[in-house]
């Protein structure tokens, strides 16, 4: 993934958006650059899992990393490395370390456009907090693929993490429209905005990048019919609508959304949420 020329206008398709991302630079959380820059100095004591929990802490790491695995995978090799851990052991800690250099931060990057700054900062919250409670719920289904999970709901928004990375006075736009007027939905105000929707730009992403068959199908919202996709798109949801604080008027039909995938009262639903959330 190298850096992406900026364009003189943006796509409008999800070809035209895949075709600028797909090779653009990603930056990561400046904790995670920090963090794996502290581990290297010590590389020999260091193992996958002293480094995997870096690395899925952050959402737009952890896509670096699993593409990277994807794209230099043997075409012999029939397994997926579905989870950052499995990446790790499948790279080696030495040839992580060689592959990736010091990663550029966010911060540096939105540096000039505080607002922009606040937005992405802000998603890149939501989207660790969608994945806790993803993983909660996966744990309390006693689902085997809870890890997977996991990273499915941490993943879940990373084109939107690219458009406020690249265009941020685009990512900004569509902030305002919805202030303005809360009952437009996401998928609408994308198109208008950017002439597509961003979770179309997302799966064929992850499918260009090849990433896990399996972390591809529990990322893909059109199947929530199936429990694990229902798992993530619950918790993303739960996130999104508690961002500010849990007295959003549809956190009501969350939790009897998430009682009826978790097979509990309301009453425990809640209680469980704010376990979770503690």
């Amino acid at each position: 993934m190298g850096i992406a020329s900026v364009p003189t206008r943006s796509p409008q398709d999800v070809g035209g958006w895949v075709e600028l991302w797909r090779q653009a630079e990603i930056p990561v959380l400046q904790e995670t650059v920090e963090q794996i820059e502290e581990l290297r100095t010590r590389e020999e004591e260091v193992d996958a899992h002293l480094l995997a929990p870096v690395i899925s802490a952050d959402p737009l790491m952890c896509l670096k990393l699993l593409a990277h695995v994807s794209n230099h995978r043997s075409s012999r090799r029939i397994t997926d490395t579905e989870t950052a851990t499995a990446a790790l052991v499948m790279t080696g800690i030495g040839p992580f370390f060689r592959a990736f250099g010091r990663q550029p931060s966010v911060q540096d990057r939105l540096a000039g456009q505080p607002r922009a700054l606040e937005g992405m900062l802000g998603l890149l919250a939501r989207a660790q907090r969608g994945a806790r409670f993803a993983l909660g719920f996966a744990v309390h289904r006693m689902d085997p693929d809870a890890e997977v999970i996991h990273q499915a709901a941490l993943l879940h928004d990373f084109a939107e993490m690219l458009l406020w990375c690249h265009a941020p006075v685009l990512a900004l736009e569509i902030e305002r429209r919805q202030r303005a007027d809360s009952a437009l939905r996401s998928a609408v105000v994308q198109r208008q905005v950017l002439g597509v929707e961003l979770a179309d730009v997302r799966q064929t992403l992850m499918r260009t990048w090849r990433l896990p068959e399996l972390l591809v199908r529990i990322s893909d919202d059109k199947h929530d019919r199936e429990a694990q996709v229902r798992n993530v798109v619950l918790a993303i949801r739960l996130a999104r609508h508690t961002q500010r604080g849990w007295d959003n008027p549809a956190v009501p039909d969350d939790v009897r959304d998430i009682s009826l995938l978790l097979n509990l009262r309301p009453d425990a639903t809640t209680k469980l949420l704010h376990d979770i959330d503690s």
